[in-house]
């Protein structure tokens, strides 16, 4: 039996991917992997066939440099969650359906050369989607980010139904933010039933393309995280799978980060991608930290080192980081609220204060918040000696114990049966 993965080529959806992925070869079955070129030495390295699959313009391997873009998110997220939210919204319309009538063409080639039994979509990559649905054929949703990216209800993709406690907006300037969000969506589903019928007449449209999904919808999420009134709404055919986490060892010129020689506290911090050029934020972060006499593992991307201040001889700060492998090991994490981290984090057992700037990452610290396991701060308006309380606070609760994720077994009956 086939599995055709169909991911976008970015390394932070690959990653939940490929944690299926890798259950259902174990379970003896043949898994393909559709991506870019960006992508393709991991998938090769990690034992996968690769086909090449182009899903957008840009790629995403796991550091980035600044561009013009990235400059106006962080401009936004500076500005706060409203402002960031209102870009992205605007940026919508234009990055996620790229060249759909192409993708349509090139997912329709390589699902007919596989005749895969079963495909598993991201369920960002509209395209993607679009794609099997002008096939007609049966396909599964995994959902990477916080569920609430596949709406439902009275919900619009890209906005909190909840809020943190520490950053919830003005009811006016939401409500515009939410009249510009149908736009939106009004105008990105015009363009996904255009291209529909243009490549597939006789398929109907679609009412909201960012509810569009397929037979079963898997969850990269704890179930027990989630909001039981949100619950009560999700599609029939779901399961929760997360936290799907990579295997990961640490290095061996790491062996200090495993081998605890004091009783400091070991604090990983990571912003993501795109957030790790927030390097106002990063060095309120270490500020905090020499306060508190931690030990810190930062990755900071391609962010300069020095700008951090002055950096301890025991702290370990790069580029990129094994971030699984290093939170093993970490008394707390100090993170951005992307669902990779946040499931990571509970994958791994570990303390979290979490810092929100954009997309889903409000709602995954309103979940957490809700169920007492993490501390939420907004990024732009705390100051060193907060985050320095917040870090010893939280270094004062009981560690949690690993959230177990779904076993091999379990993740093959959602996809297979």
């Amino acid at each position: 039996m086939t599995l055709l993965v169909i991911s976008p080529d970015y390394a932070s959806h690959y990653g939940p991917l490929a944690v299926m992925a890798r259950a259902a070869q174990q379970a003896g079955r043949r898994v393909v992997i559709a991506t870019g070129h960006s992508l393709r030495p991991r998938v090769k390295v990690e034992g996968f066939e690769w086909r090449e699959l182009n899903l957008a313009a840009s790629s995403n391997s796991g550091v980035v440099t600044r561009n013009a873009s990235i400059d106006r998110f962080l401009a936004a997220t500076r500005q706060g969650p409203l402002d960031t939210i209102r870009y992205q919204a605007m940026q919508r319309q234009v990055d996620l359906l790229w060249n759909p009538e192409q993708v349509v063409g090139s997912v329709t080639a390589l699902y007919k050369d596989l005749e895969p039994e079963e495909v598993l979509v991201d369920h960002v990559s509209f395209g993607s989607t679009l794609a099997m649905y002008a096939i007609g054929e049966d396909f599964m949703t995994l959902v990477p980010g916080h569920p609430s990216q596949l709406p439902v209800g009275k919900e619009r993709y890209g906005i909190p139904a909840e809020w943190p406690a520490c950053m919830r907006p003005d009811n006016e300037q939401l409500n515009e933010v939410e009249r510009l969000a149908d736009t939106v969506t009004a105008a990105f589903t015009d363009r996904w039933n255009s291209a529909l019928a243009m490549v597939a007449p006789e398929r109907p449209p679609v009412e909201d393309a960012f509810r569009v999904h397929g037979r079963r919808v898997l969850y990269n999420s704890v179930s027990r995280y989630h909001s039981a009134l949100r619950s009560a709404e999700l599609s029939l055919d779901h399961r929760f799978v997360g936290p799907l986490v990579r295997e990961e060892t640490l290095p061996e010129n790491m062996d200090a980060w495993r081998d605890k020689k004091d009783n400091r506290p070991q604090i990983y911090v990571a912003l993501g991608t795109f957030l790790s050029h927030r390097i106002d934020v990063l060095a309120r972060v270490a500020e905090a930290l020499r306060k508190v006499g931690a030990r810190a593992a930062m990755a900071i991307g391609s962010m300069p080192k020095h700008d951090l201040g002055t950096v301890p001889d025991d702290w370990v700060v790069s580029r990129e980081l094994p971030q699984v492998a290093m939170l093993r090991y970490a008394d707390l994490a100090i993170h951005h609220g992307g669902n990779n981290s946040v499931q990571e984090c509970l994958g791994t057992g570990v303390r979290q204060l979490v810092l929100p700037f954009s997309t889903d990452q409000f709602a995954n610290a309103t979940d957490l918040e809700r169920v007492g396991v993490a501390t939420v701060l907004s990024p732009n308006e705390m100051s060193a000696t907060e985050l320095s309380e917040a870090i010893i606070a939280q270094l004062d609760t009981v560690k949690p114990g690993p959230e177990p994720g779904m076993t091999q077994a379990g993740v093959n009956e959602a996809l297979f049966e």
